[in-house]
């Protein structure tokens, strides 16, 4: 919950600096040399406790050391520090799909309560368990509302950590610019002209574009910090390429290029995508890397025809809940350096995926259908560090695995069906304290792990098979018990009912006169 110093470098840094209020212990208390309060002192155990992000961040930004300076800052990101308090207490963030799950429920649950509402007025009596299956629901709604609430909080959090951002980049300009004021203005003038001479450049690309039906346009690396809104009208346009610029947006009117079959939109500042983009039903290859989305649109799902995505190197915390049910066409799937948690179920129905490029997030699990990947090829989930500690017995379903790189993650063992990976050529699991197999029979290759996992995998079937056999004559053995009881029994009555039934004796013999 503490702000990331890559994505949030200042206020990282000045939250680093804000003093602890826990009481010192004994032992680093000393009564007679009371501990300083100034400015300092405080950055000085703030930083023995704490290494500084960004250690150069004090060279480029040198008025950072200026005390007056370090506590305007502190002033401005006060709500930052309570929220994040709070948030600490109230727990981590809910995944993208138990939400989603939650917000379903919540809708199932007014409808069945509206309809008990209608019962109950057509009743003339209150029945005692109607009601109390109407608490129990209401009751499971409020935990619901609970989960979306929490979700909603760190959802306003994030948002928070990006305004207190430049909220203080605007602060350190004031004094940068009070300190440099006849330097920044001659540099003010230029970057406007500048900025008008891209404007026409790309008035005129625009323009010359429409008027031919123009197919293929590259705007990238020219400091784009807009698209016009009429570029939407190039309708004949199949490839668009506007990497490299410095574009907050992309205008809804993109919905326009319906025969746009490939979008470079990498290396921008984009925080989010229009829901317009689902409308790009053409559309094959898509690259958003290296800019700052902290989630795909649900429209992306439209995108039935995409073969490629791209959306490494953002802030991405999910995928959205239903991406796999409609993206069936996708081969490529790159979302490194990220901070997905959980990937939705329904991946497990990207049937063409060969590629899935996971690495540097923050999963903390699989889910059991990504075993329905069958053309899976190539699959990494290196570096998810402490996160991801296992993997599901489902891997070994993924009959056309190539590569697999589970380095750097806390994985102790291997699932029990990775001997079933035929396929498999290349493996890295480097850095994981793994058990199974042990350290030595990995240091053999590839081949010993699959002949260890196989024979492993065998003996638990044996075992398996052996104590279902025991089972098996165990209960037999108790049939026959059962079986031979009843006999006896029936015997023991049947010679009782012959010797004395009804208290005389049936055999003439014994009638006769001797």
């Amino acid at each position: 919950m503490d702000p990331n110093p890559k994505n949030f470098p200042i206020l990282s840094y000045v939250m680093a600096r804000i003093p602890s209020m826990k009481r010192p212990t004994m032992s680093d208390f000393d009564i007679e040399q009371p501990q300083t309060t100034t400015p300092r002192a405080i950055r000085r155990t703030c930083s023995s406790l704490k290494p500084e992000p960004y250690f150069e961040l004090t060279e480029r930004m040198p008025h950072l050391t200026d005390p007056h300076l370090l506590a305007s800052m502190r002033s401005a990101v006060a709500d930052v520090s309570q929220t994040r308090s709070l948030l600490k207490t109230l727990g981590d963030r809910p995944d993208h799909e138990a939400v989603d799950i939650a917000k379903s429920r919540i809708k199932e649950i007014d409808t069945l309560l509206s309809m008990q509402l209608d019962e109950i007025a057509l009743s003339d009596k209150i029945d005692p368990d109607v009601e109390k299956r109407k608490k129990a629901i209401e009751h499971e709604k409020k935990m619901h509302k609970a989960l979306i609430s929490l979700d909603q909080m760190h959802e306003s959090y994030d948002k928070l950590l990006y305004d207190a951002e430049k909220r203080l980049e605007k602060i350190y300009e004031s004094v940068k610019i009070v300190g440099a004021r006849r330097l920044d203005s001659g540099v003010g003038d230029q970057g406007g002209t500048v900025t008008e001479e891209v404007k026409e450049e790309v008035v005129a690309i625009l323009t010359d574009a429409m008027s031919i039906g123009a197919k293929s346009i590259d705007l990238s690396e020219r400091r784009l910090p807009f698209l016009p809104e009429a570029f939407g009208k190039i309708r004949t346009l199949i490839y668009l390429n506007i990497s490299n610029n410095q574009l907050e947006v992309i205008p809804d009117s993109i919905a326009g290029l319906e025969n746009l079959e490939e979008l470079n939109a990498s290396s921008n500042v984009l925080e989010s995508l229009p829901d317009s983009i689902g409308c790009l039903h053409k559309l094959k290859i898509l690259d958003v890397s290296s800019n700052k989305l902290c989630s795909l649109p649900d429209s992306i799902a439209k995108c039935r025809s995409l073969i490629e995505l791209d959306a490494g190197f953002n802030r991405l915390t999910y995928l959205p809940t239903k991406i796999g049910y409609e993206l069936i066409y996708l081969k490529r799937l790159s979302i490194p350096l990220n901070k997905v948690r959980n990937f939705p179920t329904s991946i497990g129905d990207m049937k063409s995926l060969q590629l899935l490029d996971a690495h540097f997030n923050e999963l903390r699990g699989l889910p059991k259908s990504i075993g329905k990947l069958s053309n899976l090829e190539i699959l990494n989930l290196g570096s998810n560090f402490s996160d991801l500690t296992e993997l599901p017995d489902t891997l070994g379903d993924l009959t056309s695995l190539r590569e697999l790189d589970v380095s750097n993650n806390q994985i102790q063992a291997l699932p029990l069906t990775f001997g079933r990976l035929d396929k498999l050529t290349k493996l890295n699991i480097d850095q994981n304290p793994l058990v199974i197999p042990p350290k030595k029979v990995v240091e053999q290759g590839i081949g010993a792990v699959k002949v260890f996992m196989a024979q492993r995998w065998f003996d638990m079937l044996v075992e398996e098979e052996e104590r279902t056999r025991r089972e098996q004559e165990v209960l037999a053995q108790a049939s026959w018990l059962s079986r031979s009881t009843s006999w006896l029994a029936g015997a023991v009555v049947g010679a009782a009912g012959t010797l004395f039934v009804g208290g005389e004796r049936d055999d003439p013999y014994l009638d006769e006169e001797r």
